[in-house]
């Protein structure tokens, strides 16, 4: 059987999630509050504290959870997400409310679940997408990025198309060695030997392709 293109899931909290084109065909999970984005939901997840009314009337179906539960509306909605068998995942949120939640959320798209998926996300203002193996990246000339490792060390990281090319360098949690790099043409190919980067486009927005 094959494999579904894109599952889009809206995250919750304070700020609605970005307002980004969906990818045509993509099917739409809505993490609680992540609903009052607007527009059809197929599956709306979570303990519906942060839903209106008229969003959950939405949504074609529902999975409710209690409140009092061991993980978040998001991490509920990427495990719906995942179980549609996607290429790839795209989680829109909104870029502010409590720190914690936003680290948390950030660092759940790169846990070892989603290995076999493409997963990039648009927070707020910032595009942020996975790197696992080799990925392709698009950007404007003279836009930042930033390159961190999470999960541990990433090693023999490759760039090609940053001003500041890296050749088979380890990226350590805890350095700033890979922070503020700048796209020097218009698509960057990265690749890591072995762990994963967030590669972070603090002003960037996440297209069709990437």
């Amino acid at each position: 059987m094959a494999r579904m293109a894109t599952v889009v899931v809206l995250a919750g909290g304070p700020e609605p999630p970005a307002e980004v084109p969906l990818p045509a065909g993509a099917r739409v999970i809505a993490a609680d509050g992540g609903a009052e984005r607007g527009g059809a939901i197929d599956l709306l997840v979570g303990d519906l504290d942060s839903v209106s009314a008229a969003a959950l009337a939405r949504a074609e179906r529902v999975e409710r959870h209690p409140a009092e539960k061991d993980a978040t509306d998001l991490e509920l909605a990427l495990a719906a997400a995942l179980r549609l068998g996607p290429e790839r995942i795209l989680v829109l949120g909104g870029g502010g409310g409590r720190l914690d939640h936003l680290l948390a959320g950030v660092l759940l798209l790169a846990a070892e679940p989603y290995a076999g998926v493409e997963v990039d996300a648009q927070l707020g203002g910032a595009a942020v997408h996975v790197v696992r193996g080799r990925r392709t990246i698009a950007g404007d000339p003279g836009e930042l990025v930033s390159l961190l490792p999470v999960n541990g060390p990433a090693r023999g990281v490759v760039t090609d198309g940053l001003a500041y090319p890296l050749r088979g360098e380890t990226l350590a949690p805890g350095s700033s060695r890979g922070v503020s790099n700048v796209f020097a043409e218009p698509r960057v190919r990265i690749g890591v030997e072995r762990g994963v980067l967030l590669a972070v486009r603090p002003s960037g927005t996440v297209r069709a392709g990437s």
